[in-house]
């Protein structure tokens, strides 16, 4: 389904030059949302406790790689690893999400596309209101992609998975599409990045009864540069809310 998210990303890609990961221009992609980017892939209620935990699988698509680094909760370079938002959705259960699975499936395509610089972002459980210019999320998001910036980097694109809790009320369904493009048009225009690619996932779950109103507000968005991902059919875990691991995977699948 991103097989043309690749396409865009390698068309402009970096040539690797130097050793010193931080000596290289990184390809910074933001990731931001709420839970399904976070990432719940393996993460299920033990049946003893009943608390959430996550089994711990990390598939090859997910494993470290040297070219892949991300921007920790304390903004330091460090190499990326599942479950990537572990120290950011710090109050939740995080297992696999799409960010790692996608950084990889980058370099697969291109060995040389050079360094992939993920900032998440995402944090289980926020409405698209508390992403709105001005809210805490909004600025923690701006101020992250910045900092990336001030590393040497270049965006190359944000992917966003949101909405599962909008879908509660009908005035919230009513306003999403409004505050969508808001909120996309604040970020390109505060990160100075007009053009700024945004990939986002279309819902293939929600917390409430208007999960095809939403969908319909993402699918429609018709913003530039601005593609959807439609996540609809695909394998839900045991909550029926959240994309197993292999679902994840599957986001980065042609």
């Amino acid at each position: 389904m991103l097989s043309f998210i690749l396409l865009a990303l390698l068309a402009h890609a970096l040539p690797v030059k130097c050793q010193n990961l931080l000596q290289q221009k990184l390809n910074i992609i933001i990731l931001a949302g709420q839970s399904n980017m976070a990432g719940r892939g393996g993460v299920a209620n033990d049946t003893a406790t009943g608390i959430p935990t996550w089994d711990g699988v990390v598939p090859p698509q997910c494993q470290p790689n040297p070219s892949i680094i991300r921007l920790s909760a304390d903004l330091a370079w460090v190499q990326a690893r599942e479950p990537i938002h572990a120290d950011i959705d710090a109050r939740k259960t995080n297992g696999i999400g799409p960010g790692m699975p996608f950084a990889n499936a980058v370099l697969t395509k291109d060995s040389n596309f050079g360094v992939v610089g993920l900032v998440p972002c995402a944090v289980g459980g926020t409405a698209i209101s508390e992403w709105q210019k001005g809210q805490f999320l909004y600025e923690q998001l701006v101020k992250r992609a910045q900092m990336a910036l001030q590393s040497g980097g270049v965006y190359r694109a944000m992917l966003w998975y949101q909405g599962e809790t909008d879908t509660f009320s009908q005035e919230d369904v009513e306003l999403y599409k409004g505050r969508l493009k808001r909120f996309f048009n604040d970020l390109r225009s505060d990160l100075q990045a007009p053009m700024l690619p945004i990939f986002q996932v279309a819902l293939a779950s929600g917390e409430g009864p208007y999960i095809e109103e939403v969908r319909e507000a993402q699918l429609g968005i018709g913003l530039p540069n601005v593609k959807c991902v439609d996540a609809k059919g695909l394998p839900l875990g045991p909550d029926g809310l959240h994309l197993t691991t292999l679902s994840q995977m599957s986001l980065d699948d042609p």
